[in-house]
């Protein structure tokens, strides 16, 4: 299972959802009374009591259902589901704490807002000298900077128990990660073999015919006997196996980008726009540069986005674009075809199977009429 990737909040965001949590957490409080209560009155009769505890676990599911969409939306983190019964009531009870935190927070913030309120009517009277003013305005000032930080505080600790109470425990998350491990491995092997059977046909399809093409002409020049005509044939023999040449140099950075070795990624991909017949613009922003393994990847998934546009998605210009982030290298790969790619065709299947190998996300946007992004996202470490 993957896990969530967190989304930096916008900092207005913050407060309100630390308002909303004061609310939930008084509707929580009154829920764990209700239940408490309801638990006590049917102790004594079995089966109202399994009605009871039933109807508890749902109603608290449902609590921590608001409280997950309210941590997404205002503190940006996704906590994936992994809990259920009775660490969703115990989230609840645990949840009371930063929500009692945070009204003591906004409840400090409105007993300032009052004081300056009468500070400022202060000055305004004249009751107050300059001297006393601007040290209240300090001493409000600092006050105010440490209330802020109590809010983000109790925002960091809601998050923090929701994680450790909602989340998945690290006995699923491991088993969720050798379940990914392995369909992983499966994958590279399937990709691999597909990628095999590519790379045959094109030998036996392309560079083999040519080959024996190759032989016949020279079989002709031979045993011509006219001197022209022998020309001619060795001329056009010779145009064979330079264009031999350049197809088995193809078939062999489908295997491995040699280039590699000595150019960073931006200047092999600018190579391999130059030999494209659609205009292609590369941009590659990388400070630092990646790993081996991460500038493969990348490689061959702007090679096949790039093959696939030219041939058919009728596209008039390619932008492929290559940045970092403070974890992961994104690539871009845009067309203004027609679209209509398959995500789930052999090459981008396959393509996305590399990826996963690697902990990336590979996603194709190509709706019908265009145009077609392909971005892929790998990890830097």
């Amino acid at each position: 299972m993957e896990a969530p990737r967190p989304v930096t909040p916008r900092p207005t965001r913050i407060p309100v959802g630390v308002a909303l949590g004061i609310l939930t957490a008084v509707v929580e409080a009154l829920f764990l009374l209700g239940a408490a209560v309801a638990v006590a009155g049917a102790a004594a009769v079995p089966p109202a009591r399994r009605r009871v505890r039933t109807a508890i676990r749902r109603y608290a599911a449902t609590l921590a259902r608001y409280e997950r969409d309210r941590l997404a939306r205002f503190h940006g983190v996704e906590v994936p589901p992994g809990a259920a019964g009775r660490r969703e009531v115990g989230y609840l009870a645990a949840r009371l704490l930063p929500g009692a935190l945070g009204l003591l927070a906004y409840g400090v913030l409105a007993v300032g807002v009052v004081l300056a309120t009468i500070v400022v009517r202060a000055v305004f009277r004249g009751d107050l000298g300059v001297t006393d003013a601007l040290l209240q305005a300090v001493v409000g000032a600092a006050l105010l900077l440490v209330n802020v930080q109590a809010v983000v505080s109790v925002a960091a600790l809601d998050v923090r128990l929701a994680r450790r109470l909602l989340g998945p425990n690290a006995r699923t998350l491991l088993e969720d990660r050798v379940r990914e491990l392995a369909a992983s491995r499966a994958g590279v092997i399937a990709a691999v073999d597909a990628e095999r059977q590519r790379i045959e046909r094109d030998l036996h399809d392309g560079l083999q015919q040519r080959l024996v093409a190759l032989g016949m002409l020279l079989g002709r020049a031979r045993r011509s006997r006219d001197a022209e005509r022998t020309t001619a044939l060795l001329a056009q023999a010779h145009a064979d196996a330079q264009q031999a040449v350049a197809e088995l140099r193809e078939v062999a950075w489908r295997v491995y980008p040699s280039a590699l070795d000595d150019a960073d990624l931006g200047q092999v991909l600018e190579m391999v726009a130059q030999r494209s017949d659609v205009p292609v613009r590369v941009r590659c922003d990388l400070p630092v540069r990646p790993q081996r393994q991460v500038e493969t990847v990348l490689y061959f998934v702007a090679c096949e986005a790039l093959t696939n546009a030219a041939k058919h998605a009728a596209a008039t210009l390619i932008t492929v674009e290559i940045g970092a982030g403070e974890e992961f290298v994104r690539m871009t790969v845009h067309d203004d075809g027609v679209g209509g790619a398959d995500p789930a065709g052999r090459g981008l299947s396959g393509l996305a199977r590399r990826v996963a190998a690697q902990d990336g996300r590979l996603r194709v946007d190509s709706p019908a009429g265009g145009p077609t992004t392909v971005s892929v996202e790998l990890p830097c470490g």
